[in-house]
């Protein structure tokens, strides 16, 4: 099948003059609006199931063939497309904040952070090493040398979210292509511009064609063919824990990575440095507008700083400004779509129902949600036991450390958390005994750098990504093993060159 291409002009507004090459297929046009405003951003087609097929059948034959890519090439490739996206940050980043109503200021981080991914994937794609496994150390391994080495798993489906619209895709492709896998790539619908233009680099930057795919289409038609067919042989996934749990239960037998949601408790004990917390508290909370798996969510407050802390915490949020994304001056702005802030605004109007008490925030009078406060809260509230993924943060109190402990770890999922204490015992107490995939001390659990391993248990998630630790999720181990052979007589060897050469 001949798949058509297609050019996608973005809004001058956004990136004058900017033409990419559009998604594989001729389906049903789409158009990609900004959250804020719901002005055009661009307009594209759509991927057919019958194009999809044809994608597969056109990542298996290039993967016939990147698999042998040289390390040292695949490398070359990442760092080149790691210097594109530094070369044009400043268009990246107004794309990412116009299509995803993330401010500009926090966009431009994410284009910076992009290319450090890119980077790291160049460094890894060239340790990709196995092991030497010492054979003897068991009886009957005598005689025998044995080592591991790492294979690509192949295609790689990888579907990302709209919230980091470059870099999350960058952590599925980078340690993907490093590996020697080849990508089709989903992004959000809501998203595709970013990703569009990612791959623009990437073949600029020399990566062979139909290594990387991208295609645009529901989550419940091209995403289940995707996920399903048996031509794909990884998939990694960041969303919902829903559609990754059905994911999870679609795919078979393939490997499949998982980044779901969290409902993120920071805990300030009475010894915390409360400006450091309550500063960054503000920061992790309301980033892109709560709109992060590791946003905080819940604050667990040591009850003799509470106050203290929240007089610290109330003017700081009051301060951030809602605005425009593509305002240099905005800290916070729109949720994705009017029917997500519908149902945060839901969740909050049902807290304050409940008991809850609002200590900053809430809905202006044209309707948009606020950075938002809340006290008051139980465990059982939607915006405590489930994840808002809106600007929203509620404040608790508890009597000690290990009340704080109980009340973080009385959740079904568990990606990081954050603990503000002066004191090292306490820190790794806590440590050990929080139930997460990441323990961020003195810090907020949004902190995240991008070569670090980052991934949850419970409901958040299966695996973990961070580029070398994505490249082992992205790889297969291969065993070998060799018999040491007596090259005289073909036998065990016992001592071949202690024989006498002239002897019977």
């Amino acid at each position: 099948m001949t798949l058509p291409a297609s050019e996608v002009r973005v809004a001058d507004r956004v990136a004058p003059g900017l033409v990419v090459r559009g998604p594989v297929g001729s389906g049903e046009t789409m158009t990609v609006r900004s959250p804020w405003d719901g002005a055009d951003i661009a307009t594209m087609p759509t991927t057919t199931l019958e194009e999809a097929d044809a994608v597969l059948d056109r990542a298996r034959l290039a993967f016939d063939s990147y698999r042998w890519t040289p390390a040292w090439k695949r490398a070359e490739i990442l760092e080149r497309v790691s210097h594109l996206i530094e070369d044009n940050a400043e268009q990246i980043g107004r794309i990412i904040a116009a299509e995803g109503g993330k401010p500009l200021k926090d966009a431009r981080i994410e284009a910076r952070r992009g290319a450090s991914t890119f980077r790291w994937a160049s460094e890894e794609a060239k340790r990709t090493a196995g092991e030497i496994i010492e054979m003897d150390a068991d009886s009957g391994g005598e005689h025998r040398f044995g080592w591991t080495f790492r294979e690509p798993r192949g295609v790689v489906v990888a579907i990302s979210p709209f919230n980091f619209p470059l870099n999350l895709v960058a952590h599925k492709v980078a340690p993907a292509l490093a590996a020697g896998n080849v990508v089709v790539l989903k992004p959000a619908s809501t998203t595709p511009v970013t990703a569009l233009r990612l791959a623009e680099l990437l073949r600029e930057a020399g990566l062979p064609e139909n290594v990387l795919q991208v295609v645009v289409g529901p989550g419940g038609t091209l995403g289940h063919k995707l996920v399903t067919d048996e031509r794909v042989n990884m998939v990694s996934f960041t969303g919902s824990p829903p559609v990754g749990r059905r994911i999870a239960s679609d795919a078979g037998m393939k490997m499949v990575t998982l980044e779901l949601g969290n409902n993120s408790a920071t805990i300030v004990d009475e010894d915390a440095n409360l400006e450091l917390a309550a500063q960054r508290v503000v920061a992790g909370g309301f980033a892109n507008s709560g709109q992060v798996c590791i946003s905080v969510q819940r604050v667990v407050v040591h009850q003799k700083v509470y106050d203290e802390f929240m007089d610290l915490l109330v003017p700081a949020v009051e301060a951030l400004k809602v605005g425009d994304p593509l305002d240099e001056t905005s800290d916070v702005s729109s949720l994705i779509s009017p029917a997500e802030a519908e149902r945060v605004k839901g969740w909050v109007q049902e807290a304050l129902d409940q008991g809850a008490k609002l200590a900053a925030g809430g809905v202006t009078g044209d309707g948009r949600l606020r950075p938002t406060v809340l006290t008051d809260v139980t465990r059982d509230m939607k915006v405590c036991a489930r994840e808002v993924f809106g600007p929203v943060i509620s404040v608790m109190k508890a009597r000690d450390l290990c009340e704080a402990i109980d009340i973080s770890n009385d959740s079904d999922m568990g990606l990081q958390a954050g603990v503000f204490t002066s004191d090292l015992n306490k820190a790794l107490y806590a440590a050990r005994r929080l139930e997460v995939g990441g323990v961020m001390i003195n810090e907020v659990p949004t902190f995240r750098v991008d070569h670090m391993p980052y991934g949850g248990i419970k409901g958040s998630g299966i695996g973990r990504e961070g580029v070398r630790f994505a490249i082992r999720e992205m790889t297969e181990m291969k065993m070998v093993a060799i018999r040491e052979m007596d090259w005289q007589t073909g036998g065990t060897p016992m001592d071949a060159c202690s024989r006498d050469p002239l002897g019977p």
